[in-house]
């Protein structure tokens, strides 16, 4: 079996080169695609075809992709968690010095001089008091969510000699693994930024998350606080980081997401959305995208998907049926039952869920028909079922 991928941005060669081209067919344009490979192109407005069973994007967000509209049609969509962790927190890091030491508003001050090497000299000398900065041991960086990114920053700031505090309620076991034993627990985001001078984000935005960061949760900062933004700009309500700047409780914010109200403000880093523009960043979502994607294809298996849950099964040999199914009871029971009516044995089975969507694979010892495929497809509470 072959399978048709299309491309809506270029894709790292690293990640493509995953995908063997005796079994796929990648390209811009493309009939009938199976899958949907892309990085930052918006997906919101476009038809996508009936044919495709999944999407896949090298990178984190999926902002740019209708997920609830392919949850419906049972269509897994794809991340890259973790596969720009270091590119992330290099640039997290380095938000860390710009913001102790002022140096983009000292580099901004040197470029604006004028005059030969004496004046420049003594302009310097009369001026450097202006960006006198701190140093970071002993402080202490607040980190608003442990995954990939958060863990990677977290364990960096003890590596800096600063203390490190974090918060993630729904930390998981591998990432738990992974943090530093000296990094301690906030009981809660308000405990958080009471007790850092520092406080970075590192949460996906989502409706719970947006405008995490607000007036109530500043004025808890200690005072000549500093925020980084390298996660999502909704993250933080812009407009209290603005008041808070001007109140002088913060005294400066970094972040990698530039607006009209922010980019000129004197104690204001913002970046052109650099967070995971480097060359191995790009290498690394995309081979991850496409490994995710080729499980998933050639063996119904889901993993870091955004909407469905982790299933993966090895396979028993016979014939595998992958069913993206409502998340109801009685489901397991109904598939089994049409395949007991038509003889065929179940040789291994997992089902698994994840809010209102659930997805079960099964291996049975002989074939399973196309009639067969079409009565699961009909019952009802199924939303996508095909033949591995």
């Amino acid at each position: 079996m072959s399978f048709k991928i299309l491309t809506l941005n270029n894709i790292s060669m690293r990640g493509l080169d995953r995908l063997p081209r005796d079994r796929y067919e990648i390209a811009s344009e493309i009939g009938h695609p199976d899958a949907i490979l892309l990085r930052s192109a918006d997906m919101h407005d476009m038809e996508i075809p009936a044919s495709v069973l999944a999407v896949a994007r090298a990178g984190a967000g999926t902002n740019n992709i209708p997920v609830a509209s392919l949850s419906r049609r049972g269509v897994p969509v794809f991340n890259s968690p973790g596969a720009n962790a270091n590119a992330v927190k290099e640039l997290v890091l380095a938000g860390l010095f710009l913001a102790a030491r002022s140096i983009c508003q000292a580099w901004k001050y040197v470029g604006e001089l004028k005059g030969d090497d004496d004046a420049i000299e003594e302009a310097v000398e009369k001026c450097k008091k202006r960006f006198v900065g701190f140093e970071l041991p002993g402080r202490t960086l607040g980190v608003v969510g442990l995954g990939a990114i958060g863990v990677e920053v977290a364990n960096a700031a003890l590596g800096l000699r600063m203390k490190a505090l974090g918060y993630d309620p729904q930390i998981t076991v591998q990432r738990a693994w992974q943090l530093s034993s000296g990094v301690e627990q906030a009981l809660s985001l308000d405990d958080l930024f009471a007790r850092s001078d520092m406080v970075t984000v590192h949460v996906p935005l989502v409706d719970a998350t947006r405008g995490l960061v607000n007036s109530t949760r500043l004025r808890l900062m200690r005072p000549g606080g500093v925020l980084l933004n390298f996660a999502r700009a909704g993250i933080v309500d812009e407009a209290a980081v603005l008041a808070a700047l001007e109140s002088g409780a913060l005294a400066s914010y970094v972040c990698d997401f530039p607006s009209a109200a922010i980019k000129d403000h004197p104690r204001v880093v913002a970046l052109p959305h650099l967070g995971a523009s480097t060359g191995e960043a790009e290498d690394n979502c995309a081979v991850m995208a496409a490994e995710t994607l080729r499980d998933f294809l050639e063996n119904g298996n889901i993993r870091n998907s955004v909407n469905f849950p982790e299933a993966v099964l090895p396979k028993a040999g016979g014939c595998r049926i992958g069913i993206a199914n409502d998340n109801v009871p009685n489901m397991v029971g109904q598939i089994s039952t049409c395949l007991a009516a038509a003889q065929l044995n179940i040789a291994d089975l997992l089902n698994k869920s994840r809010g209102e969507l659930a997805y079960t694979l099964i291996d049975t010892e002989t074939p399973i028909s196309a009639d067969i495929l079409g009565q699961i497809k009909a019952i009802p509470g199924v939303l996508a079922a095909r033949l591995i």
